[in-house]
């Protein structure tokens, strides 16, 4: 029993990824090894109650009944002192150990054995228990997340070679059988395969891959022998950077947990001083003043007082809030944005990726006369293929092979517009409409009805035409909206696309609130006038091209956490799937955390003021007294345990 209620959540944390590797018969002989002290000290305890309150035999009078209750004080007692000293020594001196190794060493001063053995026996128990639910809450998310296996097999001139996964490089060739995990992030050379991603995203259904697709660490292979291609080291796959993203997001505390440490600070040499006043103030003012007596209500106070229950179930609260969002899907870098969310009135939302599929296929090409559809095609082309953008990904799927004979130089990307190149000393340009203003080119206005995303062009100074291209809606969109809407949460869209997309994606969805043909800037604007009503905001996006208005919201939601690293580093929340329900989701699990932390508040406080009132009018027992404290501390664990059950 060498961990403190206060330190448990830091001294628990294994970061060893094979700790669920054991067997059952192993965690149990290690919460038996855990629980054995206790075992001893009750038993001993009982034998003393029996002879001192039944069978009362002569002998068991006078040192001998002392040497068995102080035998069975030790296997509880001992390490609470050891702990209280190693405190003291590190200026901790008003800890829970020193409150009570008082408690029983007062009341052992006092003649009352059994009761000084109890109130160390109990609060070994409570520890123990604490300990335990701590354990179970952190390998909720370690089993979630960390299911890398330790070996694969790679393909060494077609022959088929287990080795260690650290051991792999780069550019080796891994071997997946029906069954099996991936265990590092590549690319499929196979031509397809089916994998369950249930370790990443939460969702167990299959997700289809073809040749050339990422596959990531975690996934399990579901149907034929696939081939992967290494692209990234053990450590560097996704699924490390999320763990250890998981892992570390204890360290970014809540508003409330930080309260409660820094309360606990002051409450703990607070109630220190009032038991001490409890036991000699009352000399100058009550008639038949026994020392004896007050000291028992003193010791009865400090057991009741121990804040146990509050300082670990506030943080165990937390990361069942955490690991209930990371079986879901959705991870926190922190349970101070648990707190954020459970407060978020208005969720603003890009389009394109959010609440959009992102998969853009070209619809129709219009070509100015004069022009060369195939030229210009092929410019355009070549110009799109040094962005990242999905529309560019729908222009080369339509148009094909890049043709990289086109003397084509000074290729810029102007943030909000598009693009610009020169070719052959002409400047060509493929963006929006602003794009075109921007360079004093002339065009049809009315093709600024259009009611599609439209990529206009323009070469020598002259507009050339347009392609029009669509991109679908999520499925889950519409439902995500009206879930956000239930909890009275207001909803908004700001997207660089045109305001007829925007518009259209808006009212099908139900957002009232929509902005379109915004810059960066633009959205920085627009979000600021959000966050002026007074209104806590959360942004969803991509986390990437978003990065400012990520950066000014209240907590930043990532979209497709899955295929991009940089998502994980921009936002505060990472949704891995794309799902867009998951953005309510995890509001509900914001809230649910904070109603279960204050439910323990107020537990703790309510139990603890009225029988601390009770033992300092003498109206309370040190057995009582015990049995409050670690009623609380078992009730307020098992709250807080609850929420890593709930379903979303």
């Amino acid at each position: 029993m060498s961990q403190s209620c206060c330190s448990t959540e830091e001294t628990s944390h294994d970061h060893n990824h094979d700790d669920h590797d054991h067997s059952h018969g192993n965690k149990n002989a290690s919460n038996l090894q855990l629980f054995l002290p206790a075992i001893i000290s009750f038993l001993l305890l009982a034998i003393g109650l029996t002879l001192d309150y039944f069978i009362k035999p002569d002998w068991f009078q006078g040192w001998k009944g002392i040497v068995l209750y102080v035998l069975a004080y030790l296997p509880v007692g001992f390490p609470v002192l050891k702990e209280a000293f190693e405190s003291i020594k590190k200026g901790q001196f008003f800890s829970e150990f020193f409150l009570m190794s008082i408690a029983a060493i007062g009341a052992f001063a006092i003649g009352e054995y059994p009761e000084g053995v109890a109130v160390m026996l109990f609060y070994s128990v409570g520890e123990n228990f604490q300990i335990m639910a701590v354990r179970r809450a952190k390998g909720n998310i370690k089993y979630l997340l960390d299911q890398r296996p330790d070996e694969v097999t790679i393909l060494e001139n077609k022959i088929p070679k287990t080795i260690k996964a650290e051991k792999v490089e780069v550019g080796h060739f891994v071997q997946l059988k029906p069954g099996e995990k991936l265990a590092l992030d590549g690319e499929l050379v196979s031509e397809k395969a089916s994998f369950n991603t249930a370790a990443l995203t939460g969702e167990s259904k299959p997700d289809s891959k073809k040749k050339g697709d990422a596959v990531y660490a975690g996934m399990i292979n579901l149907n034929s022998v696939s081939e992967v291609v290494i692209t990234k080291k053990y450590n560097d796959s996704k699924l490390s950077k999320i763990l250890e993203m998981v892992q570390n997001a204890s360290s970014q505390k809540a508003p409330t947990e930080l309260f409660i440490k820094k309360f606990a600070k002051i409450y703990t040499p607070f109630v220190v001083y009032l038991a001490i006043a409890i036991t000699f103030l009352p000399y100058f003012f009550v008639a038949d003043y026994e020392f004896k007596n007050w000291l028992y209500r003193a010791l009865v106070f400090l057991v009741i007082s121990c804040p146990c229950a509050l300082v670990i179930s506030i943080p165990l609260g937390y990361f069942g809030g955490i690991g209930a969002a990371s079986r879901n899907g959705i991870l926190f870098k922190g349970g101070n944005f648990l707190d954020v969310l459970a407060k978020i009135q208005n969720v603003v939302m890009d389009k394109t990726g959010t609440m959009t599929e992102g998969v853009f296929k070209v619809q129709d090409i219009k070509i100015e006369q004069g022009f060369n559809e195939k030229d210009i095609l092929d410019q355009l082309n070549l110009v799109e293929s040094k962005s990242t953008h999905p529309i560019a990904t729908a222009i080369h799927d339509y148009v094909g092979e890049i043709d990289h004979d086109q003397n084509i130089s000074d290729i810029e990307e102007i943030p909000g517009f598009g693009l610009k190149a020169n070719f052959e000393g002409k400047e060509f340009f493929a963006g929006n409409f602003k794009l075109l203003e921007k360079f004093n080119i002339k065009y049809d206005k009315n093709l600024e009805d259009i009611s599609e995303s439209v990529v206009a062009m323009a070469f020598d100074n002259r507009f050339v035409g347009y392609i029009t291209i669509a991109d679908e809606i999520k499925k889950e969109a519409k439902s995500a909206v009206e879930s956000l809407k239930k909890l009275g949460i207001k909803v908004t869209m700001l997207s660089g696309d045109k305001t007829a997309v925007v518009e259209k994606v808006a009212k099908t969805l139900g957002i009232q609130n929509y902005f379109g043909s915004l810059l960066p800037e633009d959205k920085v604007s627009e979000l600021n006038k959000i966050k002026a009503q007074n209104e806590t905001v959360a942004f969803v996006g991509d986390g990437v091209n978003d990065a400012p208005v990520v950066a000014l919201s209240d907590v930043g939601i990532a979209m497709g956490g899955l295929g991009s690293d940089a998502t994980i580093e921009t936002a505060d929340v990472v949704i891995q799937d794309d799902n867009p329900a998951k953005i309510a989701m995890a509001i509900k699990i914001g809230k649910e955390t904070k109603k279960i932390v204050w439910q323990n508040i107020i537990l703790a406080f309510s139990v603890k003021a009225v029988v601390l009132v009770l033992g300092a009018g003498g109206l309370a027992t040190m057995w009582e007294a015990v049995f409050a404290d670690v009623g609380v501390a078992l009730l307020a664990i098992l709250n807080a345990v609850r929420i890593q059950k709930m379903k979303f």
